[in-house]
Parts: C-alpha cells; sequence; structure tokens
C-alpha cells in the first residue's frame, strides 16, 4: 500500500472566527497550527492569507509572515500557496504569492460554482499561472472538481505548460461537481495522467467518507477546516484542526498507511526548484 500524503488545509477562505472559533485568521494563528500538526504529522501544509479584517488576501505581504513562520519552525514541509480566483481574478495579482518561492501553488483547472460563490478561472489565466508556477520554480496542486478539468489537465500537459511529476487533489462533493460515489471517482482516476499522486477531499459533510474511501485506494488525504468545520456527518458540533488531523493518523493506524514524510514528498520533485539548488 502507498505511503498516505497528508495535505492540511488549516484555513481556507470562508470560515470565519464568529463561525467557527477555532479557525486559524492571523499569520500568527496559521503558523501555531501548522506547527502544531506538522508534529502530529503531515506531509505539505496549503494555505490561504487572510487581511486583519478576515477577508482572504491574495498579496505577498499578508503571505509572507506565514511562509517564513511555517519555513523556520515546520523544516522541510511542503508549502503549498492558494492562487485561489473566487475574490481575485486578475492573474498577476494572484500569483503575487510565487515570489516567496513557495514550493506548490494551487491551480483550479476551470471554472465552477460553489453554493453561493463562484471561481473564475478563464483557460487563458490558468494557461498563465501554470507558466507563472513554473518560472517560480514552484509545481501545481491541481485542483479537480470534475471530469471537464480532468480532461483540461490532458491538454495542457500535451501543451506542455505541465511537467511531471504531478500532484491531484480531487474534490468531492460540491453541488456543481464530481459527488463521492464509485462511479465519479472512478470516471475521474482514470482519465488522471499515468503515476499522478492523487488526494482525496470531501467537502463538508463529505470529509470523513472521502477519507475513509482514501484510506482502501491508496490515495492521500486533504484534511482540514478549509473543506469542513464539523465533527460528523449530521454537522451537529463544530471541530478543530488537530481533532481532524488525529482522526487521520487513527484511520491511517487501522488502515496500516504509514504517512509519507514532507522530505519523501518533496525529494519526489515537489521542492521549489530554485529555492532547492540555491540551498544545495
Amino acid at each position: 500500500m502507498k505511503p498516505l500524503i497528508i495535505n492540511f488545509t488549516p484555513t481556507g477562505m470562508i470560515p470565519q472566527k464568529r463561525d467557527v472559533p477555532s479557525v486559524p485568521i492571523t499569520s500568527a494563528e496559521i503558523v501555531e497550527q501548522v506547527h502544531e500538526a506538522f508534529e502530529v504529522g503531515i506531509t505539505m501544509v496549503h494555505i490561504h492569507a487572510r487581511q486583519k479584517n478576515g477577508v482572504p488576501s491574495s498579496k505577498a505581504k499578508d503571505y509572507a509572515p506565514i511562509i517564513e513562520g511555517i519555513r523556520s519552525h515546520c523544516p522541510g514541509l511542503v508549502i503549498c500557496a492558494s492562487l485561489s480566483g473566487r475574490n481575485v481574478t486578475d492573474p498577476a495579482a494572484r500569483s503575487e504569492v510565487l515570489s516567496l518561492q513557495p514550493d506548490m501553488a494551487s491551480l483550479t483547472l476551470s471554472s465552477l460554482n460553489f453554493v453561493k460563490t463562484a471561481s473564475i478561472n478563464s483557460p487563458e489565466t490558468i494557461q498563465e499561472l501554470a507558466e507563472r508556477i513554473a518560472a517560480a520554480g514552484a509545481k501545481p496542486e491541481l485542483e479537480v472538481f470534475d471530469t471537464g478539468m480532468v480532461n483540461y489537465l490532458g491538454y495542457l500537459i500535451r501543451k506542455g505548460l505541465i511537467r511531471a511529476p504531478y500532484y491531484v487533489n480531487v474534490l468531492l462533493g460540491n453541488i456543481a461537481g464530481a459527488q463521492l460515489n464509485a462511479a465519479h471517482i472512478s470516471a475521474l482516476e482514470r482519465d488522471l495522467p499515468d503515476g499522478a499522486l492523487i488526494s482525496l477531499a470531501g467537502l463538508g459533510q463529505y470529509q470523513l467518507d472521502a477519507h475513509l474511501v482514501s484510506m482502501g485506494l491508496g490515495m492521500g488525504v486533504r484534511v482540514g477546516l478549509e473543506d469542513n468545520v464539523h465533527w460528523d456527518r449530521k454537522k451537529s458540533r463544530l471541530t478543530t484542526n488537530i481533532e481532524l488531523l488525529e482522526r487521520i493518523h487513527a484511520l491511517a493506524e487501522i488502515a496500516r498507511r504509514p504517512m509519507m514524510s514532507p522530505e519523501e514528498f518533496g525529494e519526489l520533485g515537489f521542492y521549489n526548484s530554485n529555492r532547492h539548488a540555491a540551498r544545495a
């Protein structure tokens, strides 16, 4: 069975303190929770920055203390920065964080609707972001919500805009995307590139079931308050990042899935190549 990639997503763009008291918003809170998760055991971290008022930010100045703090307290951890298109559409603004040389950056492979918002990703924007990620020495964290995104990934690979190794998050349960069932998962996996490392994410009430499926299929997991803020399927109580992460480790122990270390993952080609070369 393949080692388990644990992709930790502590903040996201939606949860706010008034609704989810445990969500980390400030840079200090994010660094502290990532450090705590690092000690429990994670392979990589997917970060979002917020402004002081809690509004999501794409600015390098808001990402800088988070990335600096994680590098200081979590040596070797693979850091992925979000290039989300929910609040900002201009690719230059969305990719400002690449100046900080994260190891990876998220790349959503099409526009899509969520329950109340949309993420706008035109073909031109996706291709420009892919080029900017590569030029920065980073690797894309490929975000797939439906089969059309898988098809477009194949197109980008054929054009030479994305190169191996590939890491793909398959996000299930979105109202306008693939659902958590065998038919949808099989259709998505079938057309992903050979050798791709795949993690399943379940949104909201689907997170636990996505993790259970991942354990049996030899896939990785994406876990954290970005995708789900409740402990149980019925959403009867709020949870914390560390509770969710500790449950992953309990499930992995039952499934006999040893965790892939950050170093193992990074050395597969997911460390920032520019930064890695400069330190060699």
